[in-house]
């Protein structure tokens, strides 16, 4: 049996949780006066790769996938998404059977990767709306090739991002529903009906709400609009500080309390030094000094992310957006809910002991380990 002792992330309140077999068997009250908090461990829904790492990249190797689950272990992150982007046909089916074979062949892997998402190629072709996304591969939906992609990724695409604009785009999106994709609305100019045929066949999240967009778009009606006033609608966001200004998360945040939900959109050049970096998605781009990572010959444009969860989740905090037990749920137990499961990862009895443990030092979470189905898989140097 392992025991974990800390101030439980909620109450503030020292508890003590027992595991066995990976699981929580106990959650009591404890007499713990340490320096260390406990909360779930993160879910990132949205990650493109970490560190040098890219899931897009046609060399793709087990060991990166397995390089990358280790990266973003020391962030906290004990259930993620590799996200798969627009790109040939070929170089996805290649991504997709890397991935399937590692978690095949390594269990720890598989336990903490929840499933694919597959952003693209189904996308606006506008520019802005399209984003870094390269135009020569964007298609229509086309529920053949999505059918080639699963089985070769061996059931495990969860999520797929597309735009509702497309016609056949609703046929498709139900016939993800019934296989049990979860089909969200992103890289999208689709006009309010075409939202709401969308929601009513089953779409039930938004990818990255208000980016992938036109630089100018009409006070009102618009597809941010109508995506944020969508009850059934989850809201992934990407506070990093450079996606969305804190109004904007504001915003959000107090017209979807309880539906928004953090992700970290990272690529590749996470946790690298500033500089300029060649990427699949957006071609030349620049990683500034703040973090900010965007395509070189247009700055106004991003190219993802070059944050982690964790950076999102200080972000939020630091600022006041919300409060730090909310920021957490954001990017840990709420991210499985919109799933349409029932968080796995909450603590309490008979859960999956995917747990974290930090200070908070400076205004900023420190991380002092990573529990992964019960086992420490990261302990800060002491």
């Amino acid at each position: 049996m392992e025991v974990y002792e800390g101030y439980d992330y909620k109450t503030k309140e020292p508890i003590k949780i027992e595991v066995e077999n990976g699981e929580i068997v106990s959650v009591e009250k404890s007499s713990y006066n340490g320096s260390c908090f406990i909360a779930p461990g993160l879910v990132d829904l949205q990650i493109n790769g970490y560190k040098g790492f890219n899931f897009n990249r046609k060399e793709l190797k087990e060991s990166d996938v397995i390089a990358v689950t280790h990266l973003i272990w020391e962030q906290g992150v004990t259930t993620y998404f590799p996200t798969i982007v627009t790109n040939s046909d070929e170089n996805i089916l290649a991504s997709l059977e890397v991935i399937a074979t590692t978690c095949e062949n390594n269990r720890t892997i598989n336990k903490s990767i929840g499933g694919i998402h597959l952003e693209g190629p189904f996308l606006s072709e506008e520019d802005g709306p399209r984003g870094a996304h390269p135009l020569k591969y964007i298609k229509a939906p086309d529920w053949k090739l999505f059918c080639k992609w699963q089985e070769a990724a061996g059931g495990r695409i969860r999520i797929i991002t597309l735009t509702p604009e497309w016609p056949g785009s609703i046929d498709f999106i139900k016939r993800c529903v019934r296989s049990g994709v979860t089909v969200s609305i992103g890289h999208t100019s689709a006009n309010s009906e075409q939202i709401q045929e969308a929601i009513d066949a089953g779409a039930s999240m938004s990818t990255h709400l208000g980016n992938a967009a036109h630089l100018l778009l009409p006070r009102h009606p618009n597809y941010i609009w109508d995506q944020l006033a969508a009850d059934d609608l989850w809201s992934t966001i990407i506070a990093d500080g450079f996606h969305l200004p804190q109004s904007v998360l504001k915003v959000f945040l107090k017209v979807k309390p309880e539906k928004c939900l953090l992700v970290s959109d990272a690529t590749n050049f996470a946790g690298l030094e500033p500089g300029s970096y060649t990427s699949h998605i957006g071609g030349e781009v620049e990683l500034n000094e703040a973090g900010r990572l965007y395509i070189r010959d247009n700055p106004k444009l991003l190219a993802g992310s070059a944050q982690s969860l964790l950076w999102c989740v200080n972000h939020l905090v630091n600022s006041g957006i919300t409060s730090l037990e909310n920021a957490l749920e954001m990017a840990s137990v709420k991210p499985m809910e919109a799933l349409s499961v029932t968080a796995p990862n909450r603590i309490e009895k008979g859960k999956s002991a995917d747990l974290i443990l930090f200070e908070r030092k400076d205004k900023e979470i420190k991380l002092v380990q990573t529990i992964k189905s019960g086992r420490p898989v990261f302990s800060k140097e002491q």
